[in-house]
């Protein structure tokens, strides 16, 4: 999908070899994702697949994603097909859709699908809640992963984030990875820095009271910081 399944799966083994694996660390204690790029027939996403599995080298995907619902009932459904076949086959361990709405996600469970989604990857932060989308995720069971949660670093400096993020002592970043939690979401925070990466994953002192949850809530502008597939035909 990002062209660089090979490195990430080189780089996973290479460490799992190395002497700086201290921890006794395996193949089975990391968790690898990828996606198919475009929807499309059965047999393109099942080559796809299988490409992704042999370009990584891990043996097997941990989990693989529908990047989006573009390309129209047919096609989704047609490469939906093809993950729960690589399911069956092995190469995937579990499935998963991303950027897919309320729509999306109704039309695929009526399909009857021996495999339902474990996750729906989707965008989600104060300034975006998608509370309609995330609580049809949640009834039906599905995980929602919550990329981009730190707004991409639009709004570190708004007035309730800064006097909410002074109230827990904690970063921005931390208050809103944290409120991410707190929601039932998987957050995916992204940085190249290794001491915001630690920091962001240093969110476990401290909870959000319930009034300031809710203030956060009442962020939402629909800020869509990257792309918004989810009302696609």
């Amino acid at each position: 999908m990002y062209r660089n399944e090979e490195e990430v799966g080189s780089t996973i083994l290479n460490y799992l070899s190395s002497q700086g694996s201290t921890s006794g660390l395996k193949r089975k204690d990391i968790h690898y994702t990828t996606k198919l790029a475009g929807n499309g027939s059965y047999d393109a996403a099942r080559k796809s697949i299988k490409q992704s599995v042999e370009q990584c080298g891990l043996g097997y995907i941990d989990l693989f994603l529908l990047h989006s619902p573009y390309g129209g009932k047919a096609a989704r459904l047609a490469s939906w097909k093809a993950v729960e076949d690589a399911i069956a086959d092995g190469e995937v361990r579990t499935g998963g859709v991303s950027n897919f709405g309320i729509k999306h996600l109704e039309e695929l469970l009526a399909s009857e699908p021996r495999v339902v989604p474990a996750v729906n990857q989707i965008e989600v932060h104060p300034f975006n809640t998608r509370t309609e989308l995330a609580t049809f995720c949640q009834k039906h069971e599905i995980v929602v992963e919550a990329y981009a949660p730190l707004v991409r670093a639009l709004r570190m400096k708004h007035p309730v984030i800064s006097s909410l993020s002074d109230k827990y002592s904690c970063t921005p970043a931390q208050l809103l990875v944290r409120w991410s939690l707190q929601h039932g979401y998987v957050p995916l925070p992204k940085s190249a820095t290794k001491s915001r990466i630690v920091a962001n994953g240093e969110v476990s002192g401290f909870n959000i009271e319930s009034a300031d949850m809710e203030q956060m809530d009442g962020l939402d502008e629909y800020l869509v910081t990257d792309w918004d597939p989810v009302d696609a035909d």
